[in-house]
């Protein structure tokens, strides 16, 4: 920490400033506190990049991404006010040194590097905070040590998805301020080439910063060669992993594949260092002098004293009013909705409560070159207007493997009896819901055959995946393999699953730390009549938004999207991965743009539910976004 200068504000917003935590290529960070006492970072952005219109637009969606990420393994997102002069974000604070003030530290006193037991804890943290940070359509794109926080219950990872913002400035904004996209030593190969991010590329960074911790040494060298030297060895030359044992030395280097598809995803990574219940208390992750550093350092955060009022610099930056509840007390404020752009906005620029369509971060896609002039930001400025949403649904089962459709009859069959058939339930995970919807389909067959579909839907993708027989005895466990990714690229195999025969007609499952009640579903997948027919319902900006839900061809139940706007046409499909009953809702995938067919600014949205309620369809969201829309039958 370091004392506020004289050109520090005295606060941010509601909150005031205690000292500087640090300053980079974006803006500075302060320790700050709210008015009901609770401890934060504040984030402050550049004024040079706040001037850029499409930096600032960037900047609120993915501060909208980062609010949705959960807090167990980050600090979470709390705060913001991205239409302020000079834009802020306020995360949690995480009392404890980076992991490169720990490894640099103990390499200067010659101490040894990071015992194993620590470096698989760190595995265990990083993988699960890459699941949540994932789960919520975030790529982090700056994993690296500094990036990392050491806490006694674990590392925490903060910094996750607002580099990404970085990608809407010209090139002449990028020198003029000094910002450099990514740390050269802790990039992957893809951002080296500029090719697209997808969540893989977190996974090799993850490789750089356990190898770091390990050994007290990147695995790429230096940059005191030049920091194209190590970019040339990320890309094209194996890493330095001497002195780390088996197996971590195995795991380490498959994060660092240069094929981001030869990577393990997070959830392998879990499973390969998740901790083994012995039935006795488990020992500390951090070595004795480590705890007792963290120890230190909460005691100096508890003699930090709020400056009086009036001390300080006199200015105050923002109104004092964070985004999303200004009428509110900053306690309340810290659990608010991040803001919408107020409804004068353009029809290029994301409208208010309009999720996905109108402002939803779109999935990993490639940088843009940089060049001169204007330029078109495909699926981030997107026009509201969406004239019409055609819904297909079969009276049929789901297009996924049947009973008949088996490596093996019944006869001959591996799998019990009493696990074939359709399954689906929601996902939980340390006992917490996950927002997720998982769906199996299960028919007889031997070892070493397909066995099973799954799909899992998450918050605003939608994964099916293919499932090997590995083993049937008291449980069933699968090996998957995904065969379709919506939005593409952002998939990946959990792993092995566990299928275990429950009470009633339920199967419980288990896969990397999740695990679900499965319930039997029975009787034809058919959306019920009510639903039938042509929807419409006015857009806050202007226009209206049709959906037609009709039954046709038996085996097809996909969605048409068709959105009309001024200078725009989108076309899109998206899955319907469950008809509902027993009270539930119709859940739908999120929505599959045909560029070909479409013209303009186009997005698509996050994955939905359909329920008919008082005559009304009513198109509902994840929690974060709004809530639902509500369409009245015009047909």
């Amino acid at each position: 920490m370091a004392e506020l200068a004289a050109d520090d504000p005295q606060s941010i917003g509601r909150y005031r400033l205690l000292s500087r935590l640090g300053a980079g290529g974006m803006g500075r960070v302060y320790l700050a506190r709210s008015e009901g006492g609770r401890t934060v970072a504040v984030k402050l952005i550049k004024a040079e990049l706040a001037a850029e219109k499409e930096f600032r637009s960037r900047f609120r969606l993915e501060v909208e991404a980062a609010r949705r990420v959960g807090a167990r393994w980050t600090a979470p997102v709390l705060d913001a006010d991205t239409e302020a002069e000079n834009p802020w974000v306020a995360t949690g604070y995480i009392a404890g040194p980076s992991l490169e003030q720990v490894v640099a530290g103990r390499t200067a006193a010659g101490e040894d590097p990071l015992p194993e037991n620590t470096i698989r804890t760190l595995a265990y943290g990083l993988s699960s905070a890459l699941l949540d940070i994932h789960g919520a359509g975030v790529v982090h794109r700056d994993l690296k040590p500094s990036n990392v926080l050491v806490t006694i219950d674990g590392p925490r990872v903060i910094d996750f998805g607002i580099v990404r913002a970085l990608d809407a400035l010209p090139e002449s904004t990028m020198t003029g301020t000094g910002v450099v996209v990514g740390s050269p030593s802790y990039m992957s190969p893809e951002q080296i080439r500029a090719q697209q991010v997808t969540p893989a590329s977190d996974v090799f960074c993850m490789g750089s910063v356990l190898a770091y911790a390990a050994t007290g040494r990147r695995p790429f060298g230096s940059e005191g060669g030049g920091m194209h030297a190590v970019m040339f060895r990320i890309a094209a030359e194996e890493p330095d992993l001497e002195g780390i044992e088996e197996p971590l030395r195995g795991l380490i280097a498959s994060c660092l594949a240069k094929d981001p598809a030869e990577r393990p995803a997070p959830e392998d990574v879990i499973a390969g260092v998740q901790p083994i219940s012995t039935g006795t208390a488990s020992a500390p992750w951090l070595p004795t002098t480590l705890i007792a550093e963290l120890g230190r350092h909460a005691v100096q955060l508890l003699d930090t004293d709020t400056p009086p009022s009036g001390s300080g610099p006199p200015d105050a930056l923002g109104d004092g009013k964070p985004d999303g509840n200004p009428g509110g007390k900053a306690d309340e404020q810290l659990t608010s909705a991040l803001p919408r752009p107020s409804a004068e906005h353009s029809a290029a620029s994301p409208q208010p409560g309009e999720p996905g369509e109108a402002g939803q971060p779109s999935a990993p896609a490639p940088r843009p070159a940089r060049g001169p002039g204007k330029r078109t930001t495909i699926g981030l400025l997107a026009a509201v207007a969406v004239a019409g949403v055609a819904f297909a649904a079969s009276g049929a089962e789901l297009p996924l493997l049947g009973p008949e459709e088996g490596g093996s009859n019944s006869e001959s069959s591996d799998i019990p009896e009493s696990y074939v058939g359709t399954w689906g339930g929601e996902v939980t995970r340390d006992g917490e819901p996950t927002g997720q919807y998982r769906r199996f389909v299960v028919t007889h067959g031997k070892i070493n055959e397909v066995v099973a579909n799954s799909v899992s839907l998450g918050t605003d993708y939608e994964c099916k995946s293919d499932g090997k027989l590995v083993a049937a005895g008291d449980s069933v466990e699968l090996d998957t393999k995904v065969v379709k990714s919506v939005p593409a690229g952002r998939c990946s195999a959990l792993g092995s699953h566990k299928l275990t025969k429950a009470s009633g007609s339920t199967l419980k499952w288990e896969a990397a730390g999740r695990n679900a009640t499965l319930r039997r579903i029975t009787g034809p997948e058919k959306l019920p009549e009510e639903y039938l027919g042509v929807w419409q319902r006015q857009l806050a900006g202007g226009g209206t938004q049709r959906m037609t839900v009709e039954q046709v061809e038996p085996g097809s139940m996909s969605v048409g999207m068709v959105s009309e706007a001024p200078d725009e046409h989108c076309e899109a499909k998206a899955d319907v991965v469950s008809v509902g009953g027993r009270d539930e809702p119709v859940r739908l995938g999120p929505p599959r743009l045909d560029r070909a067919a479409s013209s303009g600014a186009c997005v698509t949205g996050p994955s939905a539910t359909l329920s008919v309620e008082n005559g009304a369809l009513v198109r509902g969201f994840a929690e974060g976004t709004v809530k639902s829309f509500t369409y009245e039958r015009v047909e």
